[in-house]
């Protein structure tokens, strides 16, 4: 089955944290499971490493492109880039007050144009007919 994870699942599952659920972690430790990262997911990671304005919020003991060059081999993550059929999906996802996470919103359509599932804990996914692991 191919996983696409949400940023925090990459970031908990690179960094052996408890805070995974039993069922996601599950389906991420299963070898014949292939798993993805979005291109998204870096930009974000990125936007918070450099955010001066919130220090700890995204904390890492390495640079971010060391961090992701070891743990996408190590974790065995494949990294999904930004398509044009993934952009086209967003552009017709409804847009509500309660979710307007550009990151999320990325990871939805893609998830939506690959008919693959999310890993992730945020239930504000649910409301857009995709598959979520948690």
């Amino acid at each position: 089955m191919d996983l696409l994870l949400d940023t925090h699942t990459f970031l908990w599952f690179a960094q052996r944290n408890s805070q995974l659920s039993p069922k996601a972690l599950t389906h991420l430790m299963d070898g014949r499971n292939t798993r993805y990262l979005s291109a998204a997911s870096i930009w974000e990671m990125a936007i918070k490493v450099s955010n001066q304005a919130s220090p700890g919020q995204f904390a890492l003991n390495q640079p971010l492109g060391a961090f992701l060059s070891s743990q996408l081999t190590h974790c065995k993550v494949v990294l999904l880039p930004i398509d044009v059929v993934h952009v086209d999906t967003l552009s017709t996802l409804p847009f509500p007050t309660r979710h307007k996470d550009p990151f999320d919103r990325l990871i939805i359509a893609q998830s939506l144009s690959l008919a693959i599932p999310v890993v992730g804990i945020d239930d504000a996914f649910d409301h857009y007919g995709i598959t979520r692991i948690w």
